[in-house]
């Protein structure tokens, strides 16, 4: 799911970047910047629809689960974790048939979402309490 991404430094700077990412099949971003530490975004997920973040500042833990059955899933379904950080530009791929719960480890944190379908393109939006899962 991660395709890691690189940092070069010179007396110019710093660049990011990640040459591995293959962009087009994204049709929509947005970014997301939880209101505290503390909050957990999620799980909320897609059964089509595909994802990628990227942390632009700060740093992000990423919970992620590959869901059984969307109507009714199994509670006791295995949760992959991932910390993405802003130091190199690496991308987490969410691919269909996941959810995730997002939560900024440092004030301030954003973090970039790219989507493979446009904003009411298909209802395909799932949620569940932070405590379904076991």
């Amino acid at each position: 799911m991660l395709l890691v991404g690189k940092k070069h430094q010179d007396e110019r700077g710093i660049i990011t970047y990640n040459n591995d990412f293959d962009a087009s099949q994204i049709k929509r971003m947005y970014t997301i910047e939880n209101h505290s530490t503390d909050f957990i975004r999620g799980w909320q997920g897609h059964k089509v629809e595909q994802r990628w973040f990227a942390c632009m500042k700060g740093s992000f833990d990423i919970s992620v689960i590959v869901v059984d059955n969307f109507t009714n899933p199994s509670k006791d379904l295995i949760i992959q974790k991932y910390l993405l950080t802003d130091d190199i530009l690496t991308y987490l791929h969410i691919p269909s048939g996941c959810i995730t719960a997002i939560q900024a480890k440092e004030e301030g944190s954003k973090l970039l979402v790219l989507a493979d379908y446009g904003l009411g393109e298909i209802d395909d939006e799932y949620r569940y309490s932070l405590d379904y899962f076991n």
